[in-house]
């Protein structure tokens, strides 16, 4: 057994529920190991239903299990009674954990285990873009609401979670008896007091992967912006054929919440290949082969690829949204959001809108 899966030193209890979260407490391990090689980690997958992210999920946990990590797969969404029983089933090593790591404190599974846990160390990792919103609401002290949905009125759901949420967000509020640490790539210039942030430089994903061999083409990256109501389905393919076109993309890798009617419309009318990556994007790119540029919408990959790419010679170039691609159902903050994404990425190219017939 690894030492880092054993039981001497504080015992740390992850949660995550998406495979990028997974690869950010991979990261966040490595970093700890280098200070703590004894502290042992229970990587807890709350599977979702979707088969494809339970695909990439399987295939993060085998490399996790590679690193010495013990997982524990929970089918969480699996019925309407699978939420009592895994948090039934969790609430033991909750109350025994030192420390709980979490990808996604906006998910209302993860604030429901947060009011059970008498952790002393609470650690935030990645879960994309929307770090940068989770701290942003903490200094200010708002609900804890995804930047897609802000705006809107707090459904019967949210109002009946209302107390779980408030509780959470007190309880990831640093205070005398707990710590609070957010280990993220993305760039946070301010934290409320006393949130410790360590920055991710994804040096797991260097020591373990590539260098990528290279192709002489660009690879354009996926995103799920049609899926949640920002974008426009329509103005997104119109989009991504003038930015193919433009810089001579062959490829799509396929975001692993884009619908399979939509990614069967962009091959038909762009002729661009779907990839359907089966692990995250930065892993894909840092084994390669993967195009001297990729071209990405406003997105997490524009923050995390040139960290993943360090050293090799691939150029990230980012697309703005144009304000007319977005839809009547965007929240008011979607366009001043979305640019901050873009605006606030290192070591990429900015591209503007794309300019469509």
């Amino acid at each position: 057994m690894s030492p880092r899966a054993g039981s001497a030193g504080p015992h740390t209890l992850a949660f995550v529920e998406s495979p990028v979260q997974l690869l950010n407490v991979l990261e966040w391990a490595y970093t700890n190991a280098l200070h703590d090689p004894g502290a042992g980690l229970t990587l807890v997958v709350l599977s979702p239903t979707d088969p494809m992210t339970r695909g990439q999920l399987r295939r993060m946990a085998e490399l996790a299990r590679d690193e010495g990590y013990e997982v524990r797969w929970e089918e969480a969404r699996g019925g309407p009674t699978a939420p009592f029983h895994t948090i039934g089933g969790l609430a033991g090593v909750l109350r025994r954990a030192d420390r709980i790591v979490m990808g996604d404190p906006f998910s209302r599974y993860v604030q429901l285990l947060l009011t059970i846990t008498r952790a002393r160390e609470l650690v935030v990792v990645d879960d994309g873009t929307a770090t940068m919103e989770f701290v942003a609401q903490l200094a200010r002290g708002e609900r804890l609401v995804r930047w897609h949905r802000k705006g809107g009125r707090p459904g019967p759901r949210d109002l009946l979670f209302a107390p779980v949420s408030s509780s959470a967000r007190r309880r990831l509020t640093p205070s005398a008896h707990r710590t609070v640490e957010v280990f993220s790539s993305m760039p946070i210039d301010s934290a409320p007091e006393g949130v410790k942030i360590t920055r991710n430089d994804f040096s797991w994903t260097r020591v373990r992967f590539g260098p990528p061999r290279l192709t002489k083409g660009a690879d354009l990256v996926g995103t799920s912006l049609v899926e949640t109501g920002v974008v426009d389905g329509d103005r997104y393919l119109e989009a991504v054929r003038a930015l193919a076109k433009a810089h001579g993309a062959t490829r799509y890798f396929a975001h692993r919440r884009e619908s399979t009617d939509k990614l069967r419309r962009l091959a038909a009318e762009t002729g661009l290949e779907i990839v359907r990556p089966d692990l995250p994007l930065e892993l894909i790119a840092r084994r390669g082969p993967i195009g001297r540029t990729i071209l990405s919408f406003p997105s997490t990959v524009v923050h995390t690829l040139p960290l993943a790419l360090a050293g090799t010679e691939v150029r990230v170039a980012v697309c703005d949204i144009d304000p007319t691609w977005l839809t009547e159902k965007a929240s008011p903050r979607a366009q001043g959001f979305l640019s901050g994404v873009t605006g606030t990425a290192r070591d990429v190219h900015r591209l503007s809108a794309v300019r469509m017939a």
